[in-house]
């Protein structure tokens, strides 16, 4: 089963993302900061880090840069609903894809699915 490690400052998106993709078929572990993901990226093996970009703390590109060091074969993917902060994410971790808000869940399912090379239809 393909985990997904999510860090998400907002509660509601972050239980709502989770369930999403819980639904989806996916172990998701969900925290509200990039702080309290690192732990976990040192102790366990996650599929994809899925983050928002604006947190407090930590942002999202740099734990995405310390994901990198710490877990290598982990996917990156953001979500961010800032514009200027996609660009940002872009320059400094080209290899993550970037999924700005507004979205359906359906569209976070079928990136999820295309990052892992899966053309399945979403199912939400």
């Amino acid at each position: 089963m393909i985990r997904i490690l999510l860090a998400e400052d907002e509660e509601a998106m972050r239980v709502y993302l989770a369930r999403a993709l819980e639904n989806a078929g996916y172990e998701v572990v969900a925290v509200g900061r990039g702080t309290e993901a690192l732990p976990y990226l040192e102790q366990e093996h996650f599929d994809l880090l899925l983050s928002d970009i604006v947190m407090p703390e930590m942002d999202g590109i740099e734990l995405a840069q310390r994901c990198a060091e710490l877990s290598p074969d982990t996917k990156v993917m953001f979500i961010t609903g800032f514009a200027a902060v996609t660009l940002k994410a872009s320059r400094e971790a080209p290899q993550a894809k970037v999924l700005s808000k507004p979205f359906h869940l359906r569209d976070l399912v079928l990136e999820v699915q295309r990052v892992f090379g899966h053309s399945a239809q979403a199912s939400i």
